[in-house]
């Protein structure tokens, strides 16, 4: 199994559900709550394109490296975000969640970009100009090479910097946030960790780093994705505290969550460690995201089985997503039950997506999906928003352009992006507001 920077590529490199009726024209379909936030997600690194002073940039234009592509144009979205802010709201959302990058706003130390500062302050106001909630992620895995190659996230000054990044942005942008996350599944680490012999460190990843260390002189380069977890960890915990108190005291108003890789975790037999493993998933940021967040950002793709002695792979027979692990819809709403119970905060579905060339099983994907927010809203849990990763096919990471989550195709020629089936039917869902 290859290193990898989120869990879509952690999941998919790890490893025949009956067709369910539409929710479009479900009977008994049930309206929700007012204000319940419909949308989608995308991320800076893997839509914006030529993100060049961040560290992922120059990881996967090295040799050798772990990626399998270079992430290069991307989808363009860095000059087309009022074209996807518009493809956005005309499919019938009314949310659009995006990652900032704090390579571009930040690109050397103590450096901040006013015109870096003003592009994003632009793609806000189209959010609202388009009748869009805007959700801002400030980190998304990706970093500045400057903080980075000075240690990364293994520095113990680290959390000061994220916060002092966040105070500048939030003192920009104040009251055009309309809710903000400080990283996106800041338990990412954890979640290879508790995988095991799924996932083993791909033997690229070394030479990868050294040539890292070697192309910027520093011999403390290192990128999030493969610091010591027990190391870094505690000073992203640290960070996102620091990070949610700068965010407070400029804009004390703005809701600021914790997002959360939230996987599914299943008992097999007796005696099974799986309470053990959810534990070790969430770490610490299970009592952070209870005293340092305004809700909890639950993103859930698949489940993890657990016997008495480890991880099992998934049975024979399972159906599987082209992204390689189980096709599991249901994994969303058990997710939503355990923030509900363990955090207790308000819960936003900030990804749930489903890596598929077969379009028509996305569409049942989203249909179980939703049947599973329907249940658990029907349970009394508070749950406000359902937004799909992704709007676009973009960048996966280490897997490169080859897994598609996206209820939108783009051409990476030209381009041009073009809804698919899928795209439209969660629209009309979001639009009828009913589940």
């Amino acid at each position: 199994m290859s290193d990898t920077l989120n869990r879509r590529a952690v999941l998919a490199a790890a490893a025949a559900a009956a067709p369910a009726a539409s929710l479009a024209a479900a009977p008994g379909a049930k309206p929700l709550p007012k204000g319940f936030l419909w949308g989608t997600a995308i991320s800076g690194h893997q839509s914006e394109g030529n993100n060049v002073n961040a560290d992922t940039w120059l990881l996967e234009n090295l040799t050798p490296t772990v990626y399998k592509d270079r992430s290069g144009d991307a989808c363009d979205s860095y000059h087309r975000y009022a074209e996807d802010i518009a493809l956005n709201a005309a499919l019938g959302f009314n949310t659009y969640r995006f990652g900032i990058e704090w390579s571009r706003i930040e690109p050397s130390e103590g450096q901040f970009s006013n015109a870096e500062l003003d592009h994003y302050v632009r793609v806000l106001e189209t959010c609202h100009a388009r009748g869009q909630t805007p959700i801002v992620t400030f980190n998304h895995f990706s970093a500045p090479l400057w903080f980075s190659a000075r240690g990364g996230w293994e520095r113990p000054d680290a959390a000061d910097l994220f916060a002092r990044y966040c105070q500048v942005v939030t003192k920009k942008f104040g009251a055009l946030m309309g809710r903000c996350t400080t990283f996106n599944e800041a338990n990412v680490q954890l979640l290879v960790q508790v995988m095991g012999a799924m996932a083993p460190p791909n033997p690229i990843r070394a030479k990868m780093l050294e040539a890292a260390r070697k192309a910027t002189g520093s011999p403390a380069f290192m990128a999030m994705a493969y610091s010591n977890p027990e190391i870094s960890q505690p000073i992203m915990l640290d960070a996102h505290r620091k990070g949610y108190a700068a965010i407070k005291a400029e804009r004390g108003a703005v809701q600021v969550g914790v997002s959360l890789t939230t996987q599914e975790v299943a008992a097999v037999g007796e005696n099974s460690i799986a309470p053990q493993m959810e534990k070790a998933l969430y770490g610490g940021w299970v009592d952070v995201a209870r005293t340092h967040s305004d809700f909890t950002g639950v993103q859930t793709y698949t489940r993890l089985l657990y016997d008495d002695k480890g991880i099992v792979l998934w049975p024979k027979g399972t159906e599987m997503t082209a992204a390689g692990y189980e096709f599991r819809p249901e994994a969303l709403a058990a997710t939503i039950r355990w923030a509900h119970h363990t955090i207790g905060k308000p819960i936003y579905v900030t990804e749930s997506g489903i890596g598929a060339d077969d379009d028509a099983r996305r569409i049942v994907f989203i249909d179980r999906a939703l049947a599973g927010v329907r249940q658990c809203l029907d349970e009394g849990i508070p749950v406000h928003s359902y937004l799909y990763w992704s709007l676009l096919d973009n960048f996966e990471w280490t897997s490169g352009f080859d897994k598609h989550f996206g209820l939108v195709a783009v051409d990476l020629k030209t381009f041009k992006r073009t809804p698919k089936p899928s795209a439209y039917h969660l629209g009309r869902i979001a639009k009828g507001n009913r589940i």
